[in-house]
């Protein structure tokens, strides 16, 4: 919902991260050009200006309000880490990183986002109204600092995130936890209430992230919980519920929720 902290959150992440951050309001008059960059003539030659995806996080600020062509200028650079304009392709900056957030589809003025784009992003997460203890402290916040983003310090900068991501990638994941991670997605394809299921790149995702999770909890090794803890977010997004099945009450979660319970958790001994 507007209001619930989702740009203020998407920046603090880029503000955390000594990289080069461009932030794009996405409108219905917002072009693909205005996204990749153009060609321009100066001086009797064409000169390249680069489009602000040409950085290390790029901000989509509430991307379901530029309309699907503006969209689908984002498919190559979030797939292959580069743009191809005018007939030349030219590569993106490491780390790139695309940040999103999006209104709810029902407000005026917004766009369903494509499915071959949603099937890009690793994960998506919901932001509700915070309880009142948390929007108690939100009121008073500028009591201290006149911007919150102020107190955020850097945490880590380029190399040190690539170095990193190589260790993540390190992490073990035995046989059996591999098994239950693709069990879950094809279970996807396979769910009644489901027209589309997980694909391919959604296998690879939860693989990346439950690494992740892995090694943010100290561990060299993945459990089967650390796959349970970031399916929601990896495969929400991914799936679409049959329209007939919608009628009836079908949704992604209760989906989901049944596939969770359904596919038996492998036991896996300490360090796989």
């Amino acid at each position: 919902m507007p209001g619930t902290g989702k740009t203020l959150l998407a920046r603090a992440v880029a503000r955390a991260l000594t990289l080069e951050a461009n932030r794009v309001q996405g409108t219905p008059d917002l072009l693909p050009v205005d996204v990749t960059g153009s060609s321009i003539f100066e001086g009797g030659t064409l000169r390249f200006a680069a489009g602000p995806v040409f950085t290390n996080i790029l901000l989509v600020d509430e991307i379901n309000r530029a309309t699907p062509r503006t969209q689908a200028a984002l498919l190559e650079a979030m797939q292959e880490r580069q743009v191809s304009i005018e007939g030349t392709t030219r590569p993106l900056p490491d780390p790139f990183i695309v940040l999103a957030t999006q209104n709810p589809i029902e407000f005026e003025g917004t766009f369903s986002l494509p499915q071959a784009q949603l099937d890009r992003f690793l994960l998506r997460v919901r932001i509700g109204y915070p309880d009142e203890g948390a929007e108690r402290m939100i009121a008073r916040r500028y009591q201290t600092a006149a911007e919150p983003l102020d107190s955020i310090d850097p945490v880590l900068d380029g190399p040190r995130l690539l170095a990193l991501r190589d260790q993540v990638r390190q992490v073990h994941v035995a046989e059996e936890v591999e098994a239950y991670g693709v069990a879950l997605v094809r279970a996807t394809r396979a769910h009644s209430d489901l027209q589309l299921g997980g694909s391919p790149r959604a296998t690879v995702a939860l693989y990346r992230a439950a690494q992740a999770t892995a090694f943010l909890a100290g561990r060299r090794f993945v459990l089967p919980d650390d796959v349970k803890a970031v399916a929601r977010a990896v495969l929400a997004h991914r799936l679409v519920v049959d329209l007939d099945q919608s009628l009836r009450g079908a949704s992604v979660d209760n989906a989901l929720t049944t596939i969770l319970d359904a596919v038996p958790v492998p036991p896996v001994a300490a360090g796989g």
